[in-house]
C-alpha cells in the first residue's frame, strides 16, 4: 500500500468512526444479546446451552443451566434489573451441586463459580434485597462456596496442582488421569481468593497460590512452561510453549491476581516470563509456539485464543507493542469476517479441521482494553465491524451459531455460554467507555453494617475473571479488613477482661507443697538429693505455649 493510499484509508476510517453513534451501537449489542438470551430461555432452558440450528437444548459442562449462570451479570451490565432479580431467584431455588457428576475443574470454576461470585457482588447495584452481612454473605455466595468446596479434592496431589476432572459428590476418581493443561492448573486465584477474602476461609486462596507457585517453580532453563503437566509427578508431558490455548489464563491470572489482591509477588512471577516470551515466542509482531527447553519454533501458528494477550499487555503497561500485535490479528479477522481457531502464519490460511470460530471474545476483549488506553477511534470501528459480522453470519431463528468454517461461513449447531458472558459484554463495554466497571470511584457506594462498620464499595475498580465475570476489589477489601479488625478487637477484649492475677498468682499452699525447682525452699531441701529430676516437678504455669492457651477462646496465633 502506498503512503497516499494509507493516509486516505486512515482518513476514511476517521470519518467513518466519527459518525459512529455509541448509544445506537449499545442498542444493537443489546438486541443481539436478547435474541440469543430469549432463544435460550424459550428453547433450551434448563439445559446448559442452546443449539441454535435445531432450536433445542443440550448439557455440556455439567447440567447447571450454564447459559443462565454465565449471562446473569451481563443482565446487570445491560441494566436489566428485573430480569437479574428473577433469574437470581431461579438459580438460588434450583441449583444443587450435590450430584454424582464428573465436571471440568477449570470450566466449572471460571464459568459457574465465577458467574455466581460476580452476580453476588453486583446484586445490590441491581436492586436485590441483599443479606444484612452482604457482601460478606448471601445466597449466591453460599452457592459459589459450596461448588468451589466440591472442587477442592482435585488439589489433593503431591505437587498441589489440581486434577482436571472431579466428581461433585465423590471427589477424584482413583483412575483419573493426572495430566492437566497449564491453564487448568493456574486459573483459580481470582475466584478462590475472592471466596477467601469475602468469607474468611483461607483454604481456597492457599490452594490456588500453591498451584500457581508449583507451575512457576517448574519453568524450563530458558524460563518457559509447557502446555500439559503431570500433577502428581510434576513432569511436563507436552512441551510446546506459547501464550494461547492450554496456557493463556495462567499468565492472565498472575497479572489479575496481583491487581485484585494487591499482591506484588504475583506480578513479579509474571514479569519473569516476559523476557523469555519476547525472546523465544514472539516473532515480529506474532506469537508462535516453541519448544519450552530449546526455544525453537514448533508451530508457526496464530490461535484465536492468543488474541487475549494484547489486552493483558495493556494491564502491565506495554500498550505500544500490544497495538502492533492487535493490528496483525485484525488482518486475519478482516480477511474472513471472523478468526479461525488455528491460522498458519506462513501460509496465511486456517489449519485443516481448525477453521471454525465459536463466537470467541478474545479479540474484542483486547480491543476494549486497548481503547481504554489510547482512545483510538479505529478500535471502535473494528468493534462495529465485529458486531456487524456476527449479526450477519451467525444469526439464526433462535440464537447465534458458531461458525464451522470461516472460509465459507457454514454454521455449527452450538452457542457457547461465553458468547453471552464475554463476547456480548466486551462489545457493550467497548461502546460504553464510561461504564462504572471500567473505572475506579465511579458508582462507588457506602455500605453501612448493623455493627456500625462502614465500607466504600465499587471504589477500587473491577477485575474480570477469564470468563469476563467482574470482581469488585473494594468488596474483597471490605470483608477482609472488617474481619481482621473484628478479630483484633476480640483478642483485645479477651486480654482486657482477663485478670493477670489469675495467670500468675500462686497460693502459699501450692508453693509449700510443690516447691519450684529454683525456689529457696527447693534448693535447701533438694540440693543434696541424688537423682533429683527438675523436669518431674509440678510447675505453676502451663507447659502450653501462650498461643495455645488462647486457643480455647477461639483465637490461635500462627506464623502468618
Amino acid at each position: 500500500m502506498s503512503m497516499k493510499s494509507f493516509i486516505l484509508s486512515g482518513l476514511l476510517v476517521s470519518i467513518a468512526t466519527a459518525s459512529l453513534d455509541l448509544s445506537s451501537l449499545r442498542d444493537q449489542v443489546k438486541a443481539i444479546f436478547y435474541h440469543a438470551y430469549n432463544g435460550y430461555l424459550d428453547h433450551a432452558f434448563p439445559y446448559d446451552e442452546l443449539r441454535p440450528l435445531s432450536c433445542d437444548g443440550i448439557d455440556t459442562w455439567g447440567s447447571y443451566s450454564l447459559t443462565l449462570v454465565d449471562a446473569l451479570d451481563t443482565l446487570a451490565v445491560l441494566g436489566n434489573q428485573s430480569e437479574f432479580q428473577r433469574v437470581s431467584e431461579i438459580l438460588i431455588d434450583r441449583l444443587d451441586f450435590n450430584v454424582d457428576l464428573n465436571v471440568s475443574v477449570f470450566e466449572t470454576n471460571i464459568r459457574v463459580v465465577g458467574g455466581l461470585l460476580s452476580a453476588h457482588l453486583m446484586a445490590q447495584k441491581v436492586g436485590v434485597d441483599v443479606d444484612e452481612r452482604w457482601p460478606c454473605d448471601g445466597p449466591l455466595l453460599k452457592l459459589a462456596v459450596d461448588l468451589a468446596r466440591r472442587l477442592l479434592p482435585a488439589f489433593n496431589t503431591r505437587t498441589g496442582m489440581p486434577y482436571g476432572t472431579v466428581n461433585l459428590k465423590r471427589g477424584v476418581d482413583p483412575n483419573e488421569t493426572p495430566i492437566t493443561c497449564t491453564a487448568g492448573v493456574g486459573t483459580f486465584i481470582v475466584e478462590f481468593a475472592t471466596i477467601s477474602r469475602l468469607t474468611g476461609d483461607q483454604v481456597f486462596e492457599k490452594v490456588a497460590l500453591r498451584a500457581l507457585k508449583a507451575l512457576h517453580n517448574r519453568r524450563s532453563k530458558i524460563g518457559l512452561v509447557g502446555n500439559h503437566i503431570d500433577v502428581q509427578s510434576g513432569r511436563w508431558t507436552a512441551l510446546d510453549s506459547g501464550v494461547g490455548a492450554a496456557v493463556d489464563s495462567y499468565f492472565e491470572y498472575l497479572v489479575k491476581g496481583a491487581i485484585l489482591l494487591d499482591k506484588p509477588e504475583l506480578m513479579e512471577m509474571f514479569k519473569e516470563y516476559i523476557s523469555p516470551i519476547e525472546k523465544h515466542i514472539k516473532h515480529g509482531d506474532w506469537y508462535m509456539w516453541v519448544n519450552m527447553d530449546s526455544g525453537s519454533v514448533t508451530q508457526a501458528m496464530h490461535q484465536s485464543l492468543d488474541a487475549f494477550w494484547p489486552g493483558l499487555q495493556t494491564l502491565y503497561g506495554d500498550a505500544d507493542s500490544a497495538y502492533k500485535t492487535l493490528l496483525n490479528y485484525y488482518s486475519v479477522w478482516r480477511k474472513y469476517g471472523a478468526t479461525p481457531e488455528f491460522y498458519s502464519i506462513p501460509h496465511a490460511a486456517p489449519y485443516t479441521n481448525r477453521e471454525g470460530y465459536p463466537l470467541r471474545p478474545e479479540l474484542i476483549e483486547s480491543t476494549m482494553y486497548m481503547y481504554r488506553v489510547n482512545k483510538d477511534p479505529m478500535l471502535l470501528e473494528f468493534g462495529n465491524s465485529a458486531l456487524h459480522s456476527i449479526n450477519v453470519t451467525s444469526r439464526t431463528e433462535c440464537g447465534f451459531a458458531s461458525i464451522k468454517d470461516v472460509q465459507d461461513h457454514t454454521l455449527d449447531n452450538r452457542m457457547e455460554s461465553f458468547f453471552l458472558a464475554e463476547t456480548i459484554k466486551y462489545l457493550y463495554l467497548l461502546f460504553d467507555p464510561g461504564n462504572p466497571l471500567l473505572s475506579t470511584m465511579k458508582g462507588a457506594t457506602i455500605r453501612r453494617f448493623k455493627n456500625g462498620e462502614e465500607c466504600l464499595l465499587g471504589a477500587g475498580g473491577y477485575v474480570f475473571n477469564t470468563e469476563a465475570h467482574p470482581m469488585d476489589v473494594s468488596s474483597l477489601h471490605c470483608c477482609d479488613t472488617m474481619r481482621k479488625e473484628m478479630q483484633k478487637s476480640e483478642i483485645y477484649k479477651i486480654l482486657q477482661d482477663y485478670d493477670p492475677e489469675d495467670i500468675f498468682q500462686v497460693s502459699n499452699l501450692t508453693r509449700d507443697l510443690n516447691p519450684g525447682p529454683f525456689s529457696k525452699t527447693s534448693r535447701n531441701n533438694n540440693q543434696h538429693k541424688e537423682g533429683f529430676n527438675i523436669s518431674a516437678q509440678p510447675m505453676s504455669c502451663s507447659r502450653q505455649p501462650f498461643h495455645m492457651k488462647l486457643s480455647k477462646y477461639g483465637q490461635i496465633f500462627t506464623d502468618d
